[in-house]
């Protein structure tokens, strides 16, 4: 029988197998070939970071009860984010995939899936499988360049160099950034960053991050500041380090920060937007022009025609059968990797 990995409990990571259901109308079965976790929320999930934050109040959109509780994500539930696979077998009435078509799907890690022929996006352009599984954090980019409104001519620095981050600072780039500046601790992603067309790159433990980004604009300070790190320290150098009305991004989904935060000083003095940006939240700050279906059709043009790539942002790819190890380590080492890709 085929396997999947599950998460039973924090920080506890499961083989288990599981029959296809029969094929139904309108639905395909894919071959998984490669595939790919996401980092940020999954992986916090799996260590037990829920954040605390009770239960989530759809009429009143807020969080309420269970407040303190370090579980607000029921275990056990599937890891993976994206896979590419091909088609071994197509239902009744579907139009636009074959057997043997080779697609790329939003789905757990599994050696098999059986979904709507609709929730596939065909491959037949020269997509690789790296850039076709970085659709997804291309999504919360693209979201947070369009938020801190970047234009051409502006400076932009990206805080916290994850799959996001890296894709934000190819999205600034097509955006009309003239500089874009890139901040991270680890060495590599600072490295691909560069590759990827960050200007400058900037270690925050060797400097102080928020004034190297003013003293590279010039002193006036980066236009748009786009934190995708989650950490204290980065959203406090971001707001450090962003012009004077800018706008200052957060991007990333971080548990409650510590003490320490400090509002006052220049976030004060230099009165920066504080913006929240999450691309699937609806409607869309550009409603009703823009909604969730036009950010991920743009992530899809933009990954297709090369405008931005995956290639360099999936490490490690490690094989299915090593990934119940694999994603242990990766999820608790930042200097393993960026984006966990997998081999079937």
């Amino acid at each position: 029988m085929p396997r999947e990995l599950i998460a039973a409990a924090p920080r506890t990571l499961e083989w288990r197998e599981y029959e296809e259901p029969e094929l139904r109308p309108g639905q395909v079965r894919l071959k998984s070939e490669f595939s790919a976790a996401k980092h940020g929320t999954e992986m916090a999930f799996y260590k037990g970071y829920a954040h605390g934050r009770g239960s989530w109040n759809e009429a009143l959109q807020l969080f309420e009860g269970r407040s303190g509780s370090k579980e607000t994500v029921g275990y056990p539930f599937h890891v993976g984010n994206m896979v590419v696979g091909t088609v071994t077998d197509v239902g009744e009435g579907v139009t636009g995939l074959a057997v043997g078509d080779r697609a790329y799907a939003w789905r757990s890690f599994r050696e098999t899936h059986t979904l709507r022929a609709t929730d596939c996006v065909k491959m037949d352009n020269g997509l690789t499988w790296r850039s076709a599984v970085c659709n997804d954090p291309a999504h919360f980019a693209l979201g947070g360049v369009r938020d801190g409104k970047v234009r051409v001519g502006d400076r932009v620095a990206v805080f916290g160099l994850g799959a996001i981050g890296l894709m934000a600072v190819q999205i600034a780039r097509v955006s009309g950034a003239i500089q874009v500046i890139a901040v991270d601790p680890v060495a590599g992603r600072r490295e691909v960053a560069r590759r990827l067309g960050a200007n400058l790159t900037i270690d925050p433990v060797a400097e102080d991050a928020g004034k190297r980004v003013k003293e590279a604009t010039g002193g006036r300070g980066a236009d748009a500041c786009l934190e995708y790190s989650g950490s204290r320290d980065g959203l406090q150098h971001a707001v450090r380090g962003v012009a004077y009305g800018g706008n200052v991004v957060c991007g990333a989904f971080p548990p409650p920060y510590g003490a320490g935060l400090d509002l006052g000083a220049e976030a004060h003095l230099n009165v920066p937007n504080l913006v929240f940006s999450r691309a699937c939240s609806v409607p869309d700050r550009d409603h009703p022009r823009w909604d969730w279906d036009r950010v991920r059709e743009t992530c899809r043009l933009l990954l297709e025609r090369g405008t931005i790539r995956g290639d360099d942002i999936v490490s490690p790819v490690v094989k299915f059968d090593d990934l119940k190890d694999e994603y242990a380590r990766v999820a608790t080492d930042p200097q393993a990797g960026i984006k966990l890709g997998v081999e079937h």
